[in-house]
């Protein structure tokens, strides 16, 4: 899911839960997944449709801030 689409979503009311996880491609980097109900998952993607990592967690939670995402899990 582009930002957009998130920004769109959390406009609409749409609650999705988020969760950033490691990295399977390379477990020093983060990645987050967006759950929008039972069995129906994203992962937040670039314009190109590549997922994104993130090497800095604190980054990470910078971007999701500016989404206006107030709640996300953590998985270590």
């Amino acid at each position: 899911m582009r930002r957009e689409d998130i920004r769109s979503k959390q406009a609409q009311g749409l609650l999705l839960d988020i969760h950033v996880i490691a990295n399977p491609a390379n477990t020093r980097e983060w990645i987050v997944l967006l759950k929008k109900g039972v069995g129906t998952s994203f992962f937040l993607v670039d314009d190109q449709e590549q997922v994104e990592s993130f090497a800095d967690l604190n980054g990470l939670i910078d971007e999701l801030r500016l989404l206006g995402i107030k709640a996300a899990e953590i998985h270590l």
